[in-house]
């Protein structure tokens, strides 16, 4: 069993989440991937070891991959292999691109390559329980554009549909990292009734406007009223960002928590991509912008590799 393990792996998609007024509720699954693979096996080790393998990464103050590890693991009732993990990881940390949340869920398949395949309800719970909100773990899970919501009584209800085949997301990364507890702290506890209202109007548009295949509301579907204004100061080019303009660009939004913005684009996304450049030229800040794809929905076997 041991030697079988060696040179299994699995890969993670990072995401964006909110698309601008689904604050908490939407996110989307993007072909950024943090990959873990099994390098060794130790049999004289204490049951149940991890030693991580960064490479030339820097191993994170916070490894998130444990984290979700040890949080599915809990109550297991048999002994687990020891084993080396290599970590390789193309999402940007601390940039709203799911880098947390695609630890979490690495963490949480890394113990399915060795206990077995876990129900996908635990998964989204108990991810979403560490991470604090479901909106990128649950896209990590189950790729593709992602509704979900927290139920009263503490699960996750999520649902993942196919993004639309012809809309890409162009994202810029400024050189920059935004912790999220600091944006959320720029939130304010409470805010008016119209504003409330106005994000589930278009959170509730762009929906629609995704399944129907009409894209005459997109950019008044991703407006937003709860958080983009009050974490403007923590994002820089936000402001300038969401007013960009183009044939092609349907709406621009702030990725999760920042300082990563994002636009929706209906072609190959080269004309959005230098208006980015352009912008954060001006700006004088360096950025990394990057087109890329959604991740269809998928099951757990799908993201698993054998030696």
């Amino acid at each position: 069993m041991a030697s079988e393990l060696v040179g299994r792996s699995v890969e993670v998609p990072g995401s964006t989440s909110n698309l601008g007024a689904g604050f908490d509720a939407l996110g989307l699954a993007l072909d950024l991937w943090l990959r873990l693979e099994i390098t060794g096996v130790d049999e004289h080790a204490t049951p149940g070891t991890l030693t991580w393998d960064f490479g030339a990464q820097s191993p994170p103050d916070d490894n998130a991959i444990a984290r979700g590890f040890l949080a599915i693991a809990a109550g297991w009732p048999g002994p687990l292999p020891s084993v080396t993990v290599r970590v390789a990881c193309d999402i940007p940390m601390k940039a709203g691109l799911g880098s947390s949340a695609a630890a979490i869920v690495a963490g949480m398949r890394l113990f399915e390559l060795l206990a077995g395949p876990r129900p996908e309800q635990r998964l989204l719970d108990v991810a979403a329980r560490l991470e604090g909100h479901p909106d990128n773990t649950s896209p990590s899970i189950l790729g593709g554009f992602v509704a979900a919501c927290l139920t009263d009584d503490g699960r996750v209800a999520a649902i993942a549909r196919p993004w639309p085949a012809d809309l890409r997301v162009v994202v810029a990364t400024p050189a920059a990292t935004l912790e999220t507890r600091r944006a959320r702290r720029a939130l304010p506890e409470h805010v008016p009734l119209r504003d409330a209202v106005a994000n589930v109007q278009r959170a509730a548009l762009l929906v629609q406007a995704l399944a129907s295949g009409d894209r005459r509301w997109m950019r008044e579907a991703l407006r937003d009223r709860l958080h983009q204004a009050y974490r403007a100061a923590l994002v820089p080019g936000l402001a300038e960002a969401l007013a960009l303009e183009h044939p092609s660009l349907c709406g621009v939004f702030l990725s999760g928590a920042g300082p990563s913005v994002a636009a929706i684009v209906t072609d190959d996304g080269h004309d959005v991509r230098g208006l980015f450049e352009a912008l954060y030229a001006r700006l004088d800040t360096p950025v990394t912008v990057r087109t890329l794809a959604v991740v269809p929905p998928f099951a757990t076997h799908d993201r698993t590799r054998q030696p």
